[in-house]
């Protein structure tokens, strides 16, 4: 990530023909990526399919906003890594995917909100929206005109768990993430959403998302797929194959740098390490200083947007909502663990399998009970 950074708009398409009076659509996706996985990829095409289908929308762009560095994530590789893998697999995979490495490139961590709103002055204020091709019905003639494009956080359904969570997010918070953006939730599929998070208490007291829930578009996951990146990982370490989980070009990276070779046990090495020397401001902010604030103020971003604790020294940690999302990641897999320990100690005391039954295999079991002890340990 070496030189001045600037915001990839390479693949950013216009609206033409049919769709010139839909409303231009950007899908933006924060997360570790490390590494990228075809689900990654997959949750934009099936929000750009449902938009498609269910919305006045048009996806014009999807991005890639790899998290920094100060999250400290166990398993979590250097930014400038999973920035080069989040590249060569859109380069190698989609024709309207890119990722955004501005997040990453930031000497501290960054709540979500803060970095749709990089989003928005990125398309909206510095390019003044989104090309748009608009025809004379008289003359043929076509004129270019910009039009104000929608951003839209992607993710998955546990992402509104937590909002949904008392404590977890503070309510302003959730005003501008849903109110002003909004989202689009993939389902995942061993969740299921109870609808009443979406309802209002009282008359008098209503939560954002029941506010919102206009600005919350749920995307049904209709074929399983529950691959993730602490899985990967886990394979990696031992050393199976994870041809056909992750794109192969990510592969080819991963052996050439040897990366997730070794468990990584560090918790908070990363948060005190020294910034990188590759990190600088955003292009927005004036040459006479580099500090992260101003890019805030430039901006005019909230102070406290997402959550995110500040220390005394000024830098960001992870917010609540992250710690109560690893919190329900970590219960899951634990779960899943004790589920696959009971089968085992049932198939071993004598009884048969039915005819055309899909038993677990013992080692399929151990596997399953050691990813999510791995899973359950990560998170932590």
């Amino acid at each position: 990530m070496d030189g001045p950074y600037q915001f990839p708009t390479e693949r950013l398409s216009r609206l033409q023909g049919p769709d010139v009076d839909k409303t231009p659509l950007v899908l933006v996706a924060c997360g570790s990526y490390s590494p990228v996985t075809f689900l990654h990829l997959r949750l934009f095409e099936m929000a750009r399919d449902d938009a498609h289908f269910n919305s006045q929308f048009h996806v014009v762009a999807g991005y890639l906003s790899p998290v920094n560095d100060r999250y400290a994530k166990l398993g979590l590789a250097s930014a400038d890594h999973r920035v080069e893998m989040c590249r060569l697999a859109t380069t190698e995979t989609s024709e309207w995917l890119m990722v955004d490495p501005w997040e990453a490139r930031q000497p501290r961590y960054l709540p979500t909100a803060q970095v749709l709103d990089h989003f928005d002055h990125e398309i909206n204020q510095v390019r003044g929206g989104v090309e748009c091709e608009v025809r004379d019905p008289g003359t043929g003639h076509v004129r270019i005109e910009k039009k104000r494009c929608r951003i839209m956080l992607l993710a998955g359904s546990d992402l509104i768990l937590t909002m949904s969570e008392p404590g977890v997010w503070a309510e302003k918070d959730l005003h501008h993430i849903l109110g002003i953006y909004g989202c689009y939730i993939i389902e995942r599929s061993e969740s299921e959403l109870d609808q009443s998070i979406f309802s209002s208490s009282s008359v008098h007291s209503r939560s954002p998302l029941a506010l919102y829930r206009h600005n919350i578009h749920m995307v049904e996951q209709t074929v399983r797929n529950d691959v993730s990146s602490t899985k990967v990982r886990l394979f990696i370490r031992k050393g199976m194959s994870v041809k056909y989980l992750i794109p192969t070009v990510v592969i080819r990276y991963i052996n050439r740098h040897g990366l997730y070779r070794k468990s990584d046990r560090r918790r908070d090495s990363l948060a005190q390490a020294t910034p990188s020397p590759n990190l600088g401001p955003h292009p927005s902010t004036s040459s006479s200083s580099s500090s992260t604030a101003n890019v805030s103020s430039s901006l005019s971003l909230p102070p406290s947007i997402g959550g995110a604790a500040t220390t005394t020294t000024g830098e960001s940690t992870p917010s609540r909502a992250e710690e109560a999302e690893r919190t329900r990641e970590r219960e899951r897999h634990e779960d899943r663990a004790r589920r696959t320990s009971r089968t085992r100690r049932t198939s071993s005391g004598g009884g048969g399998e039915e005819e055309g039954s899909h038993a677990t295999t013992r080692s399929e079991e151990v596997f399953e009970a050691e990813a999510g002890v791995e899973i359950a340990m990560e998170i932590a």
